[in-house]
Order: C-alpha cells, then structure tokens, then sequence
C-alpha cells in the first residue's frame, strides 16, 4: 500500500520513520516534509491545506492511506473532504471529523464536552468583547494565578498564566479586541490546577480505543522551565509518576468517557486523541484535548510503540482496534530538541548542519530542515530531536546529550536539563 504523511516537523518524520520499517508499506510519501523524511520517503510540495492538491496526490500516486500529522488540516475537514468526494472515500484517512477536531479547534467547545460527560477539569467560563466586562467579573472570584485561553487555534500561544489581576483584566480586553486574531474573539477563563503536567495519547477507532505510552515534555525555552513558551524542547516516555494507580483511574474518569462521549454524539473519530492532563495531589484532571499526535511527544512515544504501525492505523480506519494488540518496548525514550539561536522569537534559517552523520545508538529525527546546495541547513526553530532508548530516562537522556555535543550549526540551542523535575519522582516503571 502507498503511503502519504501530511506535515513537516519531527512528529511527520518520526511517523515516517515507523511507516517505513512496515512490511504494509509499498511507497511512501510525505507532503512536505524536511530533509529527514526526504531520506526515507518522496517529499511532495504539497500545501496541508490545499485539499484539492491532496486529492490530486493521492489520486496520481494511488494513495491507499493518509496520515494527518498537523491540527490545521483536520480543524478545517479534511476527514470530512475524503468522506464526501467519490475518489477518495476508498482511501483510509487517519484523523477525526471536522466536528471531533473541535475538541481541539475550539477550548470552548473541549469545556461542554468535558462537562456534559463527567471528565474531571477545571472550573471555567467563557466571554466575548461583548460580556468583557462579566469577564472581569468572574476573574475576581478566581484565586491568583488566571489562566486565559483563546478559544481557537493560535499556534501554541494563546494560552496565558498571570499572577496579577489587573494585568489579568488587560490582557482579556487586548485578547477579545484581537490580540490572537479570530482566535481569541472567544476567551476562556480557567481556574489554576497546581500540579504536574503528563499527556496520555490514545488511538481510538470511534468505537474501541487503546493507550499508547503516556509522555512529558518540556514547553519553556529557559533551563528550569523558565522564560517563553516553546513548541517543545524536550519529552519523556514513560512518565514514572503515572504508576499503575493514577493510569487506572485516568481510564475509568477520562479516556473511557472520552471514548463513550464520541459515540454517544455520534462524532467520527478515527485517529488519535492528545488528553494534556495535571495530577493534582492523586487525582488526574483534564488540561485540554488535541485530536493529532503531539510533537516532540511523538518522538518518544512511537519508538516505544513495537506493534506494526500501518497494522494499528489500518484497524482504527477500519473500526478493528479491538481485535489487535499493542506491544510496548519497556525500556524508557527521551528526546531533546536542538533549536535556532533567537527561537522562539526571531532566527535565522539557512544555517548549515553539521555532525549528523556521526550519531549513534540514538535516533535523529528532523523538524526544521531543508537540504540547499547538497548542505543539510535549518529551516525552523525547532531544527533537530535526538531520540534514545534505555533502560530508564537518565542513560537515555545521557545519550542524546552525548549525541548533540557532535552536532554543530551557527547559534545552536538546546536545553540541558531535560527531565530535571523528575529526579524525585524516578522509580521503573512500564506504563
């Protein structure tokens, strides 16, 4: 079977990395992709967005499965473009409806479906410019700090933490007079959860679900989670506070009613589901949901995932996920991401890559790259992950930091504490 990959970070190569080892696997093609995917797959210039160009791809190159690594494409329908057009309603496109995506597309619309079936989150409400004012209202029944949330996609930044209520007050005015766009013409106000951050991927056929390896990354661009929000700089698999305990009662109270919410709204829903979750104290509550895998979490979680990828995907497409198992590799994965000087404010791209042929016993998957007069250079913030594997975090972490130190590009960035706040909480553990 042909095989296309929609995206161009480090999750599209990482997917691309498994696909590849399939036996399933006829042709495979990634649309755009980076230097990384060029190396095992066709990079196609295909916009994720431009879904009669997919459609013209997947005819041309007799697509029979399709892999939506990025929000974007499935907020706007492209599950639903493939279930409508005769041409390609044979092809197994992997991602939920345009209605499922709006769990991640809309925060509002994550609240009600949390609400109406039980899950456990935060207190909230939600404001447009037109009840600005009983949004200032509802942010002094709230205790320090306020979280806001535009509502839509904002590429990673609309989400904000503030410990000062004036500022609090400002910030939802600049926010529903456009700070984010149409993002924020709709704010959610959030009570803050205190406790520590762990996502837990699930892949579910609509139907059947099965957990994927829970995993943590790191979003802030300063060592001790410090300064600006990232796209991620790092990531952990498995979590080793998420013991056989708080995973139970993460299936009973979250992905089990997750799951169930689906088909009683009658949602089609084939692909994954990102639940961002805090423990606080013992008990699991629901941060968010994102309906794609997350990056760099991908690069931790699919290596550990031993069962045939394209087996997995083509059962959920075809609503068969309770007939197959999932292996795990038990052994721990870390990445660490190396990024451009400057990210993630201003960089420069074009900068020429260096050492990544001399890596070992570890994994390199590409996120901001392109290939320019036979150089491999950046073009991204996020440039790089290196990926290992061992028998716990820490010699898998000591890894990838032996492997970056043989890689070189003008102003290289890399956070060195990767899994700092985890020392305390270590124990194996093979959830």
């Amino acid at each position: 079977m042909n095989i296309l990959i929609l995206g161009s970070g480090g999750r599209e190569h990482t997917f691309a990395h498994q696909i590849a080892q399939s036996e399933h696997c006829s042709k495979l093609f990634v649309a755009p992709g980076n230097a990384g995917t060029a190396a095992i797959a066709t990079n196609l210039p295909v916009a994720v967005n431009d879904f009669e160009a997919i459609q013209a791809t997947v005819i041309a190159h007799q697509i029979g499965m399709v892999v939506v690594g990025p929000e974007d494409p499935l907020v706007h329908g492209i599950a639903d473009y493939f279930a409508e057009e005769e041409a390609l309603q044979d092809v197994m496109l992997i991602g939920p409806s345009k209605r499922g995506a709006l769990l991640e597309g809309s925060k509002e619309r994550a609240k009600e479906f949390m609400l109406q079936h039980n899950i456990p989150t935060a207190a909230y409400a939600s404001f447009t410019s037109e009840s600005v004012a009983a949004g200032k209202e509802f942010l002094e029944t709230l205790q320090a700090p306020y979280v806001l949330k535009a509502d839509g996609l904002a590429a990673g930044k609309g989400v904000l933490i503030i410990q000062d209520l004036e500022e609090a007050k400002a910030e939802l005015e600049e926010m529903l007079s456009g700070k984010f766009g149409d993002a924020s013409a709709t704010v959610v106000i959030e009570e803050f959860l205190d406790g520590i951050e762990l996502s837990v991927f699930v892949l579910t056929d609509g139907q059947h679900y099965k957990i994927l390896p829970t995993a943590k990354d790191y979003k802030r661009i300063g060592e001790g989670d410090k300064g600006l929000n990232t796209g991620g700089m790092g990531a952990i698999s498995p979590v080793p506070f998420a013991d056989e305990t708080l995973m139970k009662k993460i299936e009973e109270r979250i992905v089990k009613p997750t799951v169930n919410g689906l088909k009683e709204e009658k949602i089609d829903y084939k692909g994954f589901v990102f639940i961002g979750l805090i423990k606080v104290g013992d008990e699991p509550f629901v941060i968010e949901y994102n309906v794609r895998m997350g990056d760099p979490e991908t690069e931790v979680v699919l290596p550990r995932i031993k069962t045939d990828l394209v087996s997995l995907l083509k059962a959920t497409f075809q609503q068969k996920l309770d007939a197959i198992s999932v292996e795990i590799d038990e052994r721990a994965a870390t990445t660490v991401m190396v990024v451009s000087g400057g990210y993630p404010e201003a960089y420069e791209k074009g900068k020429e890559i260096t050492g990544t042929d001399t890596i070992e016993d570890s994994i390199v998957f590409h996120a901001g790259t392109s290939v320019k007069e036979n150089k491999l250079v950046t073009n991204g913030g996020r440039v790089i992950a290196v990926t290992s594997l061992d028998e716990d975090y820490k010699k898998a972490l000591k890894k990838s930091y032996q492997n970056i130190e043989k890689l070189n590009f003008d102003k290289m960035y890399f956070r060195k504490d990767i899994g700092f706040d985890l020392e305390f909480l270590f124990q194996k553990t093979t959830c």
